[in-house]
């Protein structure tokens, strides 16, 4: 009997699995799949009675994440569902660039599956947070999630549009809004543009609007030098500074992914 290293484990698998895997990566990579072999494998980790039935769904570009049911980030693995974005590596740059400078209390805005506030409080054992998202089953995925990495604790949650059910200041502000342009949409891959939540990907406009609104607000919810810092689309750097920059921001810095796009906006609130 062979057999595979697949989400962290050894699975055994006969000849005829072997042959039933062959065939599921066959079939991947005709769908388009980047990774096939390790996808097939990945849901042979999964189920082996249901396999083919992982496989089907697969083919239609149903995203990796929502058949296995989770998807790991930055130090943790996350609990996924298609209410929430799946999370991804250029957003553990937002995490990187959060955790540059102390703080004490953070707030997350549309916070969906918590990969950005838990990783933060995860990190920090004494740092409290809170969780804002329209999306009631985004904040129930958030919650499980919180009590799996142990910080539910320090974690609050709340059904929020932005600040609307945000109370108090807090030294850090983060978020990785909407920022897909409506006319960009169609051009997206159809495991994000036909699976997951559409409220979480375009504000239905621009892409710029909830940048509008988080910047506007931020200055009312920040400690005196508190920080700012947001996830943006790579061609939205300027934009989005020049907004903190009208709204009384200073040290405006623009961060790269490991791609080296543009990915991160973050300043400080002026002090004067």
């Amino acid at each position: 009997m062979s057999g595979f290293f697949a989400d962290g484990r050894w699975v055994d698998v006969t000849a005829e699995d072997q042959a039933r895997i062959a065939a599921a990566v066959d079939q991947l990579a005709a769908a388009g799949c980047e990774a096939p072999l390790k996808e097939a494998q990945a849901l042979f980790a999964t189920t082996s009675d249901g396999f083919e039935g992982l496989v089907a769904q697969r083919r239609a570009r149903v995203p990796l994440s929502h058949l296995v049911g989770h998807r790991d980030f930055y130090k943790h693995r996350f609990f996924v569902t298609a209410d929430v974005l799946d999370p991804r590596p250029e957003t553990e740059t937002l995490v990187e660039v959060a955790l540059g400078t102390p703080f004490q209390t953070v707030l997350d805005l549309g916070v969906g599956s918590g990969c950005i506030l838990l990783s933060l409080l995860a990190e920090r054992p004494t740092a409290t947070g809170v969780g804002g998202d329209l999306s009631r089953g985004a904040l129930a995925v958030a919650e499980r999630n919180a009590k799996a990495i142990g910080v539910a604790d320090r974690t609050a949650l709340t059904t929020s549009d932005w600040y609307s059910d945000v109370t108090g200041m807090y030294d850090l502000i983060v978020s990785n809004p909407p920022y897909i342009a409506m006319n960009e949409m169609a051009a997206l891959q159809p495991e994000v543009r036909n699976h997951e939540p559409r409220l979480a990907l375009t504000d239905e406009g621009d892409g710029l609007s909830c940048y509008r609104a988080i910047i506007a607000g931020a200055p009312k919810h920040l400690s005196r030098g508190g920080r700012l810092a947001v996830e943006i689309g790579p061609t939205q750097a300027k934009a989005v500074a020049e907004m903190m920059a009208r709204h009384g921001f200073a040290q405006i810095t623009v961060v790269p992914d490991l791609d080296g796009r543009d990915r991160v906006v973050s300043a400080r609130i002026a002090t004067d």
